[in-house]
């Protein structure tokens, strides 16, 4: 395949830029680098630095270039931040996108894989695990940015489109070429892995009294290599079937937030430091997966389905960070 990839120096779409390379493909990475970081850039993939809004560039390279489609994983993605700033939300997550998949359908780039988001889902009391038919009803305008650029997409009847809807994703490459870097990071595993290492003092647990077993959060988390894979077979299987689809990513199975932090304390062989705080707006009490399609549809197997796994890789991650 020949893969045009926005967001490529972030931590999702650098993972599945090392796959589609790792697997013999060619990428074309689009990044503007205001949230990305470029010593993520794999060192053979193209990059151009340039908006996915940018018709010049974007329409120049899709008429000097051939390719198969577009995994498009630029986007603004803290909760909190689209709480209080939900105009930068709309017009990069939303506005932005529509322009970038207008200028792919006018160019002959009708295959399109879309980051989306488990945010859409708001807080399922109902349905758990959470099925793609699921009703949505975000908390947040992060999510609901997200939920306006799946629909111009299905509205969009030029394009083929996997709309991946993410769970928690954590950790890093096994092989520590590409991690989470993040200046503000929300990630629970992420802050966590920076306390273990010494670069934070504390973790905050934002709510206790949710309606779960322990009163904390409980989240579906999948490996960030992992999640790189299904890209890989989502593109096969679009390339094949030329069938739209929406599928949710994530392993099927909830932690709560204290399950977690008890995993973190055993990998690092001594307890974190941990505080009680307020719940934070938008956050939901309970979100994990229904796996079904993505397992039947693509046939996908996970090879990290391992929570120690993951926060070790994410703790390993820190760690190089902190040596560099």
């Amino acid at each position: 395949m020949k893969v045009l990839l926005t967001g490529g120096a972030g931590y999702i779409g650098s993972h599945a830029s090392l796959a589609l390379l790792d697997n013999g493909h060619k990428v074309t990475i689009v990044d503007n680098l205001s949230t990305g970081n470029q010593n993520l850039l794999p060192l053979n993939a193209e990059f151009i630095k340039c908006d996915i809004q940018d018709k010049t560039v974007i329409a120049n390279l899709l008429r000097k270039e051939k390719f198969d489609i577009l995994m498009h994983f630029a986007g603004y993605i803290q909760v909190e931040e689209s709480v209080n700033n939900p105009e930068k939300y709309f017009r990069n997550n939303t506005e932005n996108a529509k322009i970038l998949f207008d200028i792919c359908a006018e160019n002959n780039l009708t295959n399109i894989i879309f980051s989306s988001t488990a945010a859409a889902y708001g807080n399922p009391t109902n349905e758990q695990p959470v099925s793609e038919n699921n009703v949505l009803k975000p908390l947040n305008p992060y999510g609901e940015s997200k939920i306006q650029t799946e629909e111009y997409l299905q509205n969009n009847p030029k394009l083929n489109y996997m709309i991946l809807r993410y769970f928690n994703v954590a950790g890093a490459d096994p092989q520590m070429r590409s991690g989470l870097i993040s200046q503000n990071p929300t990630h629970l595993i992420k802050i966590a892995s920076e306390v273990a290492v010494g670069k934070r003092d504390k973790i905050i647990i934002y709510g206790n009294d949710y309606p779960t077993l322990d009163g904390t959060a409980i989240r579906d988390y999948i490996h960030v290599s992992d999640l790189a894979d299904v890209h890989l077979k989502a593109a096969a299987y679009l390339l094949k079937e030329q069938k739209s689809q929406i599928i949710n990513c994530g392993y099927g199975k909830g932690y709560s937030v204290k399950e977690v932090l008890a995993v973190v304390n055993k990998i690092n062989g001594k307890e974190i430091s941990i505080e009680d705080g307020d719940r934070r707006p938008g956050d939901s009490s309970m979100l994990v997966s229904n796996i079904t399609k993505l397992n039947n549809l693509l046939k996908w197997k996970p090879k990290h389905n391992d929570l120690n796994f993951i926060i070790k890789t994410a703790i390993d991650w820190e760690k190089k960070l902190l040596n560099r």
